[in-house]
């Protein structure tokens, strides 16, 4: 049977405008299985750790509840992705090879939603900075840089103003998309999150 959780709201509410997590985009049930999945990948774990994990590298700001993490847990279990061997009074979970394959087949979404934790926490931290006073963050540490905030915010008022653009003006949009995302992508040097 399928557990269907509701989409987990980052601390402190359930924010409208937050542009990293847009109402779509919030982490869902099967996201949580996979971020879960993906930790117990790289280390067997119970789940208070998981959590924990979860929390820190976040910074604070997406730390699941145990009632939402014991269920997606549960269920990988019952679908045979991870074992789970009782010590005292907790659980420790292991992937196996079907949680293997499942984590495989789901890489770069997994990498995508590690990104997005890891990109909110850095902004997040720049706001606490900013509040508590202190100098703006090192860009490494906080977020982005004002000209790519600025650059991206132009390329959205762009493709929203060509709405109604021709079949084939879309097509040369795509086009260029294509091409930037493959020079953003080759000027990465291969930096994972």
């Amino acid at each position: 049977m399928r557990h269907n959780h509701h989409h987990h709201h980052p601390r402190g509410g359930r924010g409208g405008d937050n542009e990293d997590f847009p109402r779509s985009r919030r982490f869902t049930s099967d996201d949580l299985q996979l971020m879960l999945l993906s930790l117990i990948s790289d280390r067997p774990s119970h789940g208070y750790e998981l959590i924990r994990e979860l929390d820190t590298r976040s910074n604070g700001f997406y730390a699941p509840s145990p009632g939402m993490v014991y269920p997606a847990l549960t269920y990988l279990e019952e679908i045979g992705y991870v074992s789970v061997a009782v010590e005292g009074n907790r659980k420790h979970y292991a992937i196996l090879d079907a949680g293997r394959a499942h984590l495989a087949a789901n890489a770069e979404r997994v990498q995508l939603m590690f990104a997005r934790l890891i990109h909110v926490a850095r902004k997040m931290d720049a706001v606490r900075r900013a509040y508590a006073g202190e100098e703006p963050a090192d860009p490494s540490e906080g977020g982005w840089e004002p000209e790519l905030v600025k650059a991206r915010r132009a390329l959205k008022r762009a493709l929203l103003l060509r709405t109604d653009a021709s079949p084939d003006e879309q097509r040369r949009i795509a086009a260029i998309l294509v091409r930037t995302v493959a020079e953003i992508e080759g000027s990465t040097g291969g930096e994972t999150a």
